[in-house]
C-alpha cells in the first residue's frame, strides 16, 4: 500500500473508530513513516548519551535491499510478515492476508496500550496489518517463489471468472499504470522488461525477486482487479493468482477499524466523539477504493470524504498534512544537543522505541513460536 492508504486511509479509519484527531494523526503518521524511515545511524548528545535509529524500510535503489540479513530484519517484520501456510519454508515465509500470525501480533501490541509509545506501536501495527491485505502471496526475502510468468499478466476485463462489479480500466489509467510500471523497472537498472501493449510483460528486478518486485506496484493500487501466474507452479500453492484489490483493501480497512476500536476501549482517554460502525461507512470507503486515479487523486478522495462528513460521527473535518519530513527535521536537529531529554518528548523517538520492540518481538518471539526462524 502507498501513502493514500497508509496515511490518509489510516487516519480516516482511526477517526471513525473513535480516536481523537491528534491520536489519529500520530497513528497514521507512524503507519506511513514505516515506509519512509530509511534512516541509519544515530544521534549523539553532549553529555555522552546516544540514540540509534531503527530503519524500517530502504530506498528502492538501496543495495541494502539485496542483503539477505537485512531483508530478514526489515522487509520480513515490517512489510511481509510471514503467514506460516504451506509445506516448505519458502512457502511459509509468504505473507498471508489476515493470518493467524499477524492477528497475534495485533493482540500483543494492543496489550501494550498503557505504554508511552502505545500510539506509535499501534501505527506500526496498522502498517504491518494493512500490508497483509495487499502483499499476500509474496515474501520479504529474495526467493524464486516470488517470481511471476512474464506473459500471464491481465487487467480487470481480462481476468476470467471475476464478477467484480467494477468499471473496466479507463484508457488513461491503463496508460498511467503502464508508464509507472516501466519507470519502476527502469529505476532498478533495467533488469525488468516491459512492453506497452494491452498485456504488460514482467521479468525479474534487480532485487532478486524480493517481495512483490516482480509485479511492480500493482498490489498497491486499491482499484485494480488483476491476475498473474507464478513462474514456478511447484514453488507455490496454486500457480494462478487472481487479485481483487478493492475487495481485499476493504477487508483491510475493516480489520484496521476493529483494531482501532479495541484500542479506544482500552484507552478511553484518547477517544473523541462517537464511533462510527464500519458497516455504516463501508459504502463510502468502497467508493474511495474503486476510484481510478493516480496517488494524488486517491488522496483527494479520502480528503473529500473526510470533509463531507460521511466518515466521522462529528461531521466533516480536514485530514492534516503528513508529518514525516517534520519528524526527520526534528530528529536531525538533536545531533550535538546537550542531552537526550529533548528527544524523549518527540514522537519519532517513541516511533524508534516501538519499531525496536516490534522487530524484536516478531523475529525473536512470534515467528519462532510458530516454528519460523528468520534471523
Amino acid at each position: 500500500m502507498q501513502i493514500d492508504m497508509h496515511y490518509y486511509g489510516t487516519y480516516a479509519i482511526a477517526r471513525a473508530a473513535g480516536l481523537g484527531p491528534e491520536a489519529a494523526c500520530t497513528v497514521a503518521t507512524c503507519a506511513q513513516f514505516v515506509d519512509d524511515n530509511a534512516a541509519q545511524g544515530h544521534v549523539e548528545f553532549g553529555d555522552g548519551s546516544r540514540i540509534d535509529t531503527e530503519a524500517t524500510a530502504h530506498h528502492p535503489l538501496d543495495l541494502t535491499n539485496r542483503d539477505a540479513h537485512d531483508q530478514r530484519r526489515v522487509w520480513v517484520p515490517f512489510h511481509f510478515i510471514p503467514g506460516n501456510v504451506g509445506d516448505t519454508y519458502t512457502e511459509r515465509l509468504k505473507c498471508r492476508m489476515d493470518s493467524e500470525i499477524v492477528r497475534e501480533m495485533r493482540d500483543h501490541h494492543l496489550a501494550l496500550s498503557d505504554r508511552a509509545f502505545a500510539l506509535e506501536l499501534l501505527g506500526i501495527a496498522a502498517h504491518v496489518y494493512a500490508d497483509t491485505f495487499s502483499h499476500y502471496g509474496f515474501s520479504g526475502v529474495s526467493s524464486r517463489g516470488n517470481k511471476v510468468d512474464a506473459d500471464s499478466f491481465c487487467y480487470h476485463e481480462e481476468v476470467d471468472g471475476v464478477d467484480d462489479g467494477i468499471d473496466d480500466l479507463e484508457p488513461s489509467i491503463r496508460e498511467y499504470i503502464t508508464g509507472k510500471t516501466a519507470k519502476f523497472f527502469k529505476k532498478r537498472g533495467g533488469y525488468g522488461r516491459l512492453v506497452s501493449n494491452v498485456k504488460a510483460r514482467f521479468a525479474e528486478v534487480a532485487s532478486g525477486a524480493l517481495g512483490h518486485g516482480a509485479v511492480a506496484t500493482l498490489p498497491d493500487r486499491p482499484y485494480l482487479v488483476w491476475s498473474f501466474d507464478y513462474e514456478r507452479a511447484d514453488a507455490v500453492a496454486g500457480a494462478r493468482s487472481v487479485r481483487n484489490n478493492p475487495v481485499t483493501f476493504l477487508a483491510g480497512c475493516r480489520a484496521l477499524h476493529n483494531m482501532f476500536a479495541r484500542f479506544v476501549r482500552q484507552r478511553p482517554n484518547i477517544r473523541d466523539g462517537g464511533v462510527k460502525d464500519f458497516e455504516h461507512i463501508a459504502p463510502q470507503v468502497r467508493q474511495i477504493l474503486v476510484t481510478q486515479a493516480d496517488k494524488e487523486g486517491r488522496i483527494r478522495s479520502w480528503r473529500d470524504a473526510a470533509q463531507s462528513g460521511d466518515l466521522f460521527s462529528g461531521g466533516g473535518e480536514e485530514i492534516p498534512e503528513y508529518r514525516g519530513e517534520t519528524w526527520n527535521d526534528e530528529w536531525d536537529s538533536l545531533n550535538g544537543g546537550a542531552n537526550y531529554r529533548a528527544a524523549m518528548d518527540l514522537p519519532i523517538w517513541r516511533f524508534y522505541q516501538a519499531a525496536s520492540i516490534h522487530r524484536t518481538y516478531v523475529i525473536r518471539d512470534l515467528l519462532p513460536k510458530h516454528g519460523l526462524i528468520v534471523d
